[in-house]
């Protein structure tokens, strides 16, 4: 015997017809939602990828050599970041496991050496560096959170693209750090030595603002000269206009700004120079020779 079947009850035509609308507005929420942003990666204004050379012309005998104990020419220690760097004892560091105190965020831009920056991910740039094998990576999500309570070596750096101005008509930022005028590509300040000055603005093309906090304390020289946990430090990263002769350089412009050891901002000028492959590369570890007598 067949079973008869009853015609569907308005329960039933209510949770179809529901169904079916809810349906029909997931792709008008998609339409308004828009294609997602573009990554790090793909909206960079600059290109810093590469292998990278730094170019020393200025405070040569602080960044080439160890420095003797107590010299912090230049550098706006308080009176406690004084004596900490006159208390400096390297074989006392040595013995504590503390080689990498110099080779930390705050001092690892001034050490001679070469840079390799490439895309970790889409969102996240990656700098290794030779001297110290050091890596940094740089997180252009600012919702994201450092992984763990331990403090590093080189912290945790969060990044932004800062694009240049809209028109010719909004005012130009002077460059961080230089109020006369562009910081020339390894010069001393202005461009007196070791490179030519750059055609136009340092901020061409945009640059790279990071900052940096939850790093452990060490040292913005090799000869103890300290920066503390509680510091914070921000950087710039221009790409400057390609030579004529078809040399690029680089240039990271550094502030440190210390409540514990310093009684001001403490500013550095770098300049590194793209090299055109890795063949020069060489990983050391964290070593820092003595002191001259």
């Amino acid at each position: 015997m067949t079973e008869s079947r009853r015609p569907p009850g308005p329960f039933s035509f209510a949770a179809v017809t529901l169904s079916l609308a809810a349906l029909s507005l997931v792709p008008a929420a998609e339409a308004q939602r828009g294609p997602a942003p573009p990554s790090a990666r793909e909206s960079a204004p600059i290109d810093l990828t590469g292998y990278w050379v730094s170019v020393v012309t200025e405070d040569w005998r602080h960044r080439m050599a160890t420095p003797r104990k107590g010299d912090y020419e230049s550098i706006p220690l308080n009176a406690a970041g004084r004596a900490a760097a006159d208390a400096w004892d390297l074989e006392q560091d040595n013995a504590a496991g503390l080689q990498c105190k110099a080779f930390g965020v705050g001092g690892i831009m001034r050490q001679p050496g070469r840079l390799h920056i490439t895309w970790e991910s889409d969102d996240i740039l990656r700098i290794d560096f030779d001297a110290g094998s050091q890596t940094r990576l740089l997180h252009f999500d600012p919702a994201a959170s450092p992984p763990g309570s331990e403090l590093t070596w080189q912290g945790y750096s969060v990044a932004e693209w800062e694009r240049p101005p809209a028109g010719p008509d909004t005012p130009v930022r002077a460059p961080i750090g230089n109020s006369a005028g562009p910081v020339a590509a390894g010069g001393g300040g202005r461009g007196l030595r070791g490179g030519p000055p750059p055609p136009s603005s340092i901020s061409e093309g945009g640059a790279l603002k990071v900052v940096t906090t939850r790093f452990r304390s060490g040292y913005l020289r090799k000869n103890g000269v300290p920066y503390s946990e509680d510091a914070s430090i921000t950087e710039y990263f221009h790409r400057l206009p390609e030579h004529p002769n078809g040399d690029v350089w680089l240039h990271v412009v550094t502030i440190v700004e210390d409540p514990q050891y310093l009684s001001e901002p403490f500013y550095t000028s770098t300049h590194f120079k793209r090299e055109p492959n890795g063949d020069k590369w060489n990983p050391t570890p964290c070593r820092t020779p003595p002191p001259p007598p």
